[in-house]
């Protein structure tokens, strides 16, 4: 009997123990779930609003920051690098295209191109005898400017066939605006001009001063005449614009000109003053036309005569007017690109004014590229002007820059180089000349 009392006191003894311990295994495991709950709190209770409360003290707020965007890698521009790393010299060489002269590379044109950084040339019928010639003079002003400038020259002339005509003997015969535009056809418009780009391309040239784009409205108009398409805002239009396509094709800048409109004038502007009294109203229904239509179609650039709107500027000669080139052409034509002079060397602007005075004027108005056709003294003044304007703050160094980068983005796109040009094929280039003359 004591041995089964005993017994039950061991199985008592030994349940009552085994209870315990299962208690205390019970206790650790409630321990650890608190503390894993702990550390994994819901968002409820990690975004608790302010005025909740989890026991006796709030918790702070704890809020995800998100991963910073990366940021969006600078668009590289090669222009504005190359106008970062320009002079002031070099800069105000590219408002610059002047004359030559003789028939190869004369000292002055040497001197101009490695000490003066001028941006461009223009070539006169003077400064032209036959194909060789052209390429050969070319050539030098392309090798001289490589050895000392980075910036390629603007090799330019007027081509436009007719009586401004600067193709030597040995081509044919473009003929004038007026009888092209009296075809009233499109497409051998534009031949002719695809052509005239060709020819001029494969003679080292990059810029062509045309088409004209003046209304000949004015019988009496002594300078623009059959360099007219036409007598009508129309005829100008359609014909204009296909020459202006047609000569840009062939990789050569067309320059269209003379805004805001010479059709209307009885004087001859290299000589003397033209005064249009025409209102803006008028113009616009007119004369403005055209060149509107060629800032539709990407005109490469336009050239800004030596006009007296009596109506818009009864002060200054269009070509050195902001009111025309600022507050017209740019602002109220909606036009962003290259703006050129007509030769500054012109009556219609010395009778009455200072060139170097003129030429600080014009970019000041909003032009971009001065032409300077004839007299390296005059050129020399120029220069001169121009950079006194600039280190003295008349022109702005942010000024001088916006146009620098209109200059250069042109370049850039006809992909201008300084590289010795081939002899030109005259057979070939006459052969395109006569099959588009052919397209009628």
């Amino acid at each position: 009997m004591k041995h089964s009392n005993r017994l039950s006191i061991v199985f008592i003894t030994a349940l009552m123990l085994s209870l315990i311990l299962m208690s205390c295994s019970n206790q650790d495991t409630s321990n650890s779930q608190n503390n894993n709950n702990g550390n994994t709190s819901t968002d409820s209770e990690n975004h608790a609003s302010p005025g909740s409360s989890n026991g006796d003290a709030s918790e702070p707020t704890v809020t995800a920051t998100p991963s910073p965007s990366p940021s969006p890698k600078p668009t590289f521009d090669p222009v504005q690098q190359e106008i970062n790393s320009m002079s002031i010299d070099e800069k105000v060489g590219q408002l610059l295209i002047f004359g030559v002269d003789g028939t190869s590379l004369s000292s002055t044109a040497k001197d101009m191109i490695i000490n003066n950084k001028i941006g461009g040339f223009i070539l006169y019928k003077e400064n032209i005898v036959n194909a060789k010639q052209i390429v050969d003079f070319l050539n030098e002003l392309k090798q001289t400017n490589n050895q000392s400038n980075t910036v390629p020259l603007w090799l330019s002339v007027d081509e436009e066939g007719g009586r401004v005509n600067r193709l030597p003997s040995e081509f044919k015969k473009i003929p004038t605006a007026r009888s092209i535009g009296d075809k009233q056809n499109a497409n051998y418009t534009n031949g002719i001009g695809q052509a005239i780009g060709f020819a001029l391309h494969d003679l080292g040239f990059n810029m062509d001063f045309a088409p004209d784009l003046d209304i000949n409205s004015n019988p009496d108009n002594p300078v623009i005449g059959d360099r007219s398409f036409g007598t009508t805002a129309d005829r100008v239009i359609n014909q204009g614009i296909e020459m202006m396509k047609g000569i840009s094709s062939g990789g050569v800048a067309a320059v269209v000109k003379h805004f805001p409109g010479h059709g209307d004038t009885s004087v001859d502007s290299h000589h003397d003053l033209p005064i249009v009294k025409k209102t803006l109203e008028q113009l616009s229904q007119f004369e403005l036309l055209p060149f509107e239509e060629a800032i539709k179609e990407d005109v490469d650039a336009i050239m800004v005569a030596h006009l007296l709107m009596l109506q818009i500027d009864d002060q200054h000669p269009a070509s050195i007017s902001k009111a025309v080139i600022t507050d017209l052409l740019r602002k109220q034509l909606s036009y962003d690109g290259v703006v050129i002079t007509d030769d500054m060397t012109m009556g219609g602007l010395m009778k009455g004014n200072n060139i170097g005075e003129a030429a600080v004027a014009s970019i000041l108005a909003g032009s971009d590229l001065i032409l300077v056709g004839h007299d390296s003294s005059l050129q020399l003044e120029v220069l001169k002007s121009l950079k006194q304007a600039v280190n003295s703050g008349q022109i702005s160094e942010e000024r001088l820059n916006e146009s620098v980068s209109r200059i250069l983005r042109l370049k850039n796109k006809y992909k201008l180089s300084d590289a010795a040009a081939p002899q030109a094929d005259v057979d070939a280039i006459n052969k395109r000349l006569q099959e588009a003359l052919n397209n009628q």
